[in-house]
């Protein structure tokens, strides 16, 4: 027999929610805190988002987000005037992010919806980790970029002088049969190839950075 007072479970929703368990930023770059949930009731104007910080190795906890209706961001404590909206309550969405942020903002955040009469049993937790973006992370792209530009152009050119070389072959094994051009004739066919080659060059050159460009957007 159900206990007077007590509320039919069965009646009511269970609200989902959904974040990253861990999260990477760099000092200075802004960082994205996702927080998506699932209700099986309509949004009304009395669905509430918070969001807390805990330190590491602390049991304190700080509010640094409510919704309700309108956003209300901290304009105290560690976060004051850092913290922005960028969720929809309409769409599931109860993200926010950090501008500037330091190895001191490094800790655990939790981000709690309620939608009445759904409820929610567990409160999941993202760790946010904030370094400096190093030396080897800004040589690494750039040896990206290197791979995806030069090296195509190297082999290209590699093949085009491998081209020349077996038509210079195929020029003397000619001459030496006992064909002969005038110097005028090898000239302008020396000329030519070189135009040809270059054109050829310049073409390939051009569709690797379009390739690259196009990757990269």
């Amino acid at each position: 027999m159900q206990p007077p007072g007590a509320a039919p479970l069965a009646l009511l929703g269970v609200l989902l929610l959904r974040v990253d368990a861990h999260v990477r930023g760099y000092v200075g770059e802004k960082v994205k805190l996702k927080c998506i949930f699932k209700s099986t009731s309509s949004v009304t104007d009395k669905l509430t988002i918070d969001w807390t910080y805990r330190p590491p190795s602390s049991s304190r906890t700080e509010s640094i987000f409510h919704y309700q209706s309108f956003q209300y961001p901290s304009t105290a404590g560690t976060f004051r005037d850092r913290i922005s909206w960028v969720g929809d309550v309409y769409k599931g969405d109860a993200s926010i992010s950090i501008s500037n942020p330091t190895t001191r903002d490094n800790g655990t955040f939790s981000c709690a919806v309620k939608n009445p009469p759904d409820v929610h049993h567990n409160i999941p937790l993202t760790e946010l980790t904030v370094t400096e973006r190093g030396f080897g992370t800004m040589l690494s792209s750039v040896s990206l970029l290197s791979i995806l530009v030069f090296i195509p152009s190297a082999v290209v050119v590699v093949l085009l002088l491998v081209r020349m070389a077996r038509k210079s072959a195929g020029l003397r094994k000619r001459g030496r049969s006992g064909y002969k051009k005038s110097s005028i004739e090898v000239s302008d066919d020396t000329d030519q190839e070189e135009e040809d080659c270059m054109a050829r060059l310049c073409v390939r050159c051009a569709e690797c950075l379009d390739s690259d460009y196009e990757d990269a957007y």
